[in-house]
């Protein structure tokens, strides 16, 4: 994300309290895996898929890999799981910048 601040969005970051997947420009199968060991190995019942800007396409990708290649029949969208909006914040520059966003929550069956 070259125009915004470095921040959890910069890269992929898992908090296991919480589990959220934050996209970036790491590998795709990187978040794919992020996903899927949330629900296997970190027994989540729910996951949180997050990003900001041109990330936001690969993040519905990411979610709909996980659903129908490597959890199928295991996980679903949550019921109004999918948010999307714009923030606004402040670039290195200093200049007000305005980046959508989306969240993807996806839950065990």
């Amino acid at each position: 994300m070259g125009e915004e601040k470095e921040g959890p969005e910069s890269g992929r970051r898992e908090r296991l309290k919480d589990h959220v997947v934050f996209i970036g420009n790491k590998p795709f199968m990187n978040y794919v895996t992020g996903v899927v060991m949330q629900f296997t190995t970190q027994n989540a019942n729910e996951v949180v898929v997050k990003a900001r800007g041109r990330f936001a396409s690969r993040a519905i990708d990411v979610v709909e890999v996980a659903r129908k290649r490597f959890l199928e029949g295991q996980i679903d969208l949550a019921p109004n799981g999918i948010e999307i909006g714009s923030e606004e914040f402040q670039n290195k520059e200093g200049k007000n910048i305005r980046v959508s966003f989306i969240e993807i929550k996806l839950v065990k069956k």
